[in-house]
């Protein structure tokens, strides 16, 4: 049996529109999979696809072998699945605290702190308050706290310092899950990461255009200097 979440020759339509145009992918679990590219690329409809909320409109996902392309959003997240979308991934209304307290079946929000000690002056803090960078860390720690067997996640260090992006892909890589993560470049130090290979996709109008490790990404879509 297959361990990871696939897509299979999937194709997304928004009404007249089609974004994926027979999309095929695999994501192992456990390990770290790359989605690259531009906006408009397809690679937020792809991850979305993968967590059941958009509908394909031909093509199956499949899930340790098992086909769920039917199967809702809701009962692939009591399965394991947890999405981190790039807008609304905080509970705006709620403190940090309150966020953190949901994302733990017991409330223990402790391995939070320990990831992100940045979190811990702003628990009393309305999460609708944060800068995008924060807020980000705070939807990455609810995901760290989740404990879920698969973890989607739309551009996960955006509005982070070099600094804390990088300890944040140190996180989810070291997770017992498999990470599926959307980005327009190749992040800093993924490269030539030891142990396990981190597995990359370009996607461009629609299609994959590029399948490999991220060694072997092309010049084009590595980070260049800051400037």
């Amino acid at each position: 049996m297959s361990r990871g979440l696939e897509l299979r020759a999937a194709r997304v339509r928004y009404g007249p529109l089609e974004a994926l145009h027979g999309v095929s992918l695999i994501a192992p679990c456990p390990g770290l999979t790359v989605l690259l590219g531009r906006n408009g690329s397809g690679r937020t409809t792809a991850l979305r696809a993968l967590a059941g909320s958009v509908p394909v409109s031909g093509g199956a996902i499949v899930w340790d072998g098992a086909d769920v392309t039917r199967l809702p959003a809701h009962e692939r997240a009591r399965r394991g699945l947890c999405l981190v979308p790039d807008r609304r991934a905080v509970f705006g209304s709620l403190t940090v605290g309150e966020n953190l307290e949901l994302a733990h079946a017991r409330g223990d929000f402790t391995a939070a702190l320990s990831a992100y000690p940045e979190l811990r002056p702003l628990l009393t803090r309305r999460a609708g308050t944060l800068s995008g960078g924060e807020q980000r860390m705070l939807a990455v720690s609810r995901a760290l706290l989740s404990q879920a067997r698969v973890v989607l996640v739309d551009e996960p260090t955006q509005g982070m310092s070099p600094a804390v992006a990088s300890r944040t892909y140190d996180l989810l890589a070291g997770l017992d899950a498999g990470v599926v993560v959307a980005e327009q470049r190749l992040p800093p130090g993924l490269r030539g990461r030891a142990g396990r290979a981190v597995v990359v996709y370009e996607l461009r109008r629609g299609e994959v255009v590029f399948a490999g490790e991220a060694a072997e990404v092309p010049a084009a879509d590595r980070p260049g200097p800051a400037g």
